[in-house]
C-alpha cells in the first residue's frame, strides 16, 4: 500500500489591471511545477468588506456611497481574461476571488483561508509617486512579510540598473 501525497496547497497571486505581465509569469510558472492552483485575488482599497464567504470571497461596499459601482466588488473582466488565457497556455488551474479594504490585509486573510503555500506580488513600479505612496501607505510586499507568516514572493517590476540610484534614493550630484 502506498501513501498518498498530501494536496498541494493553492499559490496566491496578488493581481492589479495595469499589472506586467512578468508577476503573473512568476505566479505561474510556480504554480506549474508545484502542481497546484493559482488563485487570483484582486482587492478594491476603495471598498470595505460587507461579508466574507467561506471561500474567502467577500461581498463588499464602496466606501463612497456616491460611487457608481455601488454592487459587490468583481474582478476586472481583460484582467481576467489575460489570466485565463496564460493559465490555459501553461496548463494552470486558475480560480479568482475579488477583495476588499487594505490590500496587505485582505491578501493576508484570503492565503489564511486558503491554506495558501506562498503569496506571489509584483515590486512596485519606481518614481515619485510610488515613493510617495510607499512613505504614507507601506508597501504590499513589506505589509505582508511582516504580518503574516507565509512566504511572499515578490517579483521585481522595472528594477533600477546597477550603478543607478533607486527611486528612494536622492541622485548624486
Amino acid at each position: 500500500m502506498t501513501a498518498e501525497a498530501p494536496p498541494v496547497s493553492p499559490i496566491l497571486l496578488g493581481t492589479t489591471p495595469q499589472q506586467p505581465p512578468e508577476v503573473l509569469e512568476v505566479a505561474l510558472s510556480l504554480a506549474r511545477r508545484s502542481g497546484t492552483l493559482l488563485v487570483c485575488a484582486q482587492v478594491d482599497p476603495m471598498a470595505y468588506v460587507v461579508e466574507e464567504h467561506p471561500d474567502g470571497s467577500v461581498e463588499s461596499r464602496p466606501v463612497d456611497p456616491d460611487r457608481a459601482d455601488w454592487n459587490s466588488a468583481s474582478f476586472d473582466h481583460d484582467l481576467t481574461v489575460r489570466i485565463q488565457t496564460a493559465a490555459r497556455a501553461a496548463g494552470v488551474q486558475v480560480t479568482f476571488r475579488s477583495l476588499a479594504g487594505d490590500v496587505g490585509a485582505a491578501l493576508a486573510r484570503l492565503a489564511e483561508v486558503l491554506g495558501a503555500e506562498m503569496i506571489v506580488v509584483g515590486s512596485r513600479e519606481g518614481g515619485v509617486r510610488a515613493s510617495m505612496h510607499d512613505f504614507f501607505n507601506g508597501s504590499v510586499a513589506a505589509h505582508l512579510t511582516h504580518r503574516q507568516s507565509r512566504p511572499v514572493v515578490v517579483v521585481p517590476v522595472n528594477p533600477t540598473p546597477v550603478g543607478t540610484a533607486a527611486p528612494w534614493e536622492e541622485p548624486a550630484p
